[in-house]
């Protein structure tokens, strides 16, 4: 099922591109997918808690911030940078590494993506607006984004003693289909975005060797990780901490650019992106099954 249901969401996705509903279902689908299943697994791996997730979420959130950092000394070009760093957790991240890893690496991949949306909710409006923007406005914006909601729920839930509830079998069916229905929608949004968007042998090229420079810093990134800093069970999510470095751009950088500054510029990174990533998690995943 985790390998078969990312291929039939795609494949869905790239048939209802073909229909005239498509930008409806893309909007719907894009708004169930990070409103409601994304919260749900969140709310879920939180109050029932493993060990080793404030360390990946601490993982994610700063790698984040490096590879800003790292790529702004090099191009000089705050929203490249925010390409660079902002990566598509929701749409290409939980199917792919459902698919690669199975399903009990949800929770590791709940912890990386929440770390990954809180660098995303700050980092972002501030790379893209060309005004300076108040401290207030930008706490408001994190505090009300899905999955700092779905943290404070998850906090709750946990402080009225949800853990440890002797029959919770409701809430496993809800997670489950919730887990189905993210990697599905997430999967048909992706083959319905790429349907529409024409990329050029330009834009895959540059796109490759930015790849290429994120994969490196991956590498490091991922080593001092494993060696050097005390994140609980690393040995069974190095793999998904890796698979962070070969995903594209966020989709919802060209929508932050389009309000803030009235272009779309970041729209061809985040297209030939995606189509450059989508061959590197193939390849990576054809490594993982044969060598680990």
């Amino acid at each position: 099922m985790s390998a078969v249901l990312p291929l039939l969401g795609f494949c869905s996705g790239l048939i209802l591109a073909t229909t005239p509903f498509s930008p409806r279902l893309k909007s719907l689908f894009s708004s169930v997918l990070s409103r409601l299943f994304i919260p749900i697994v969140i709310i879920y791996n939180m109050v029932f808690y493993k060990a080793g997730s404030l360390g990946l979420m601490l993982f994610s959130f700063f790698s984040a911030i490096f590879l800003f950092f790292i790529y702004l000394v090099l191009s000089k070009d705050r929203l490249q940078s925010l390409c660079f760093s902002y990566t598509n957790m929701a749409w290409l991240g939980f199917p792919i590494a459902m698919a690669l890893f199975g399903e009990n690496i949800s929770a590791a991949m709940i912890a990386i993506y929440i770390g990954g949306s809180i660098f995303g909710n700050v980092w972002a409006v501030t790379s893209v607006s060309s005004e300076p923007l108040n401290i207030q406005d930008i706490l408001k914006k994190v505090m009300k984004s899905p999955p700092v909601v779905a943290l404070t729920l998850a906090a709750i839930f946990r402080f009225l003693n949800l853990q440890n509830l002797q029959d919770h079998t409701w809430i496993d069916a809800l997670y489950h289909f919730s887990k189905w229905g993210m990697v599905f929608t997430g999967m048909s949004v992706l083959g319905m975005w790429l349907r529409k968007t024409k990329v050029y042998i330009d834009d895959l090229t540059y796109s490759f060797r930015v790849a290429l420079l994120k994969l490196f810093c991956g590498v490091i990134f991922c080593t001092f990780a494993y060696y050097w800093l005390p994140i609980t069970h690393i040995q069974e999510n190095i793999g998904v901490m890796f698979l962070l470095f070969c995903l594209p751009p966020a989709a919802n950088i060209v929508a932050l650019e389009t309000h803030y500054q009235g272009t779309g510029i970041s729209a061809k990174y985040i297209a030939a992106g995606t189509v450059v990533s989508v061959m590197i998690c193939l390849f990576y995943g054809i490594v993982v099954h044969l060598f680990f």
